[in-house]
């Protein structure tokens, strides 16, 4: 049987490694790369083409929702399974809408890890047992109104939604435009369309739509402050 071969993305080296040595203990499960940010996540992907890549969602330079975004865009072959603290239906609707083909919360155990890795391999779907039995009610509570577990909308181009991250995370228009590989022009277009957008004029108000939306957390907003 050919080994699963898995990238992992996490920005907490500790969470990382911890979790690396888990899958370690399985035979038909190969770590192939790390990557400590979502940026880094989508480059690995797209040189590795691992079957799975395991994705958290709060990381920085650009968040595990809108990597996902882009490494199942680049891959549709490789597959996303979320591991995140939070279990809450909207991020669980964003990864969802991302392309995720499951979700685990870290309070899950090992267990179930592996059994998410091995059945969205086989192509199936796993989510965690809570998230399952909240999507099964909602969905049959409102079959037609649809529910925080549909589709999110979402108005940001992909390039609005980087440069929104970065701004909230306290990057200047130079620092931008040297992460994304843009003129400094082209960033303060993208800031000036993102608050047309948003209706929000000026650089908090952006920060704290980025945390309500789950793009950056406020523990991460806070580490740049």
């Amino acid at each position: 049987m050919k080994c699963i071969t898995v990238l992992l993305a996490e920005d907490h080296a500790i969470f990382r490694e911890g979790v690396r040595a888990l899958l370690a203990t399985d035979g038909d499960i190969e770590v192939v790369g790390e990557a400590p940010n979502g940026r880094e996540a989508v480059d690995l992907a797209r040189k590795l083409h691992p079957d799975i890549v395991i994705m958290d969602i709060s990381m920085p330079v650009l968040n595990g929702c809108e990597a996902t975004r882009q490494v199942r865009m680049a891959l549709p072959q490789t597959k996303v399974v979320a591991l995140s603290a939070h279990s809450d239906d909207a991020y669980v609707a964003q990864m969802r809408a991302a392309g995720a083909s499951g979700y685990v919360v870290k309070q899950d155990t090992g267990h179930a890890l592996f059994g998410a890795i091995k059945k969205i391999a086989g192509g199936h779907t796993y989510f965690s047992p809570t998230i399952r039995k909240r999507m099964a009610d909602a969905e049959r509570k409102a079959p037609m109104s649809g529910s925080a577990f549909g589709d999110s909308n979402r108005p940001l181009t992909m390039r609005e939604t980087e440069v929104l991250q970065l701004v909230a995370e306290g990057a200047g228009n130079k620092q931008v435009a040297s992460e994304l590989g843009i003129s400094i022009k082209t960033v303060e277009k993208h800031r000036q369309k993102l608050m047309d957008k948003l209706n929000i004029h000026h650089t908090a108000g952006l920060t704290r739509h980025a945390i309500v939306t789950g793009i950056i957390d406020v523990d991460s907003q806070m580490m740049t402050a």
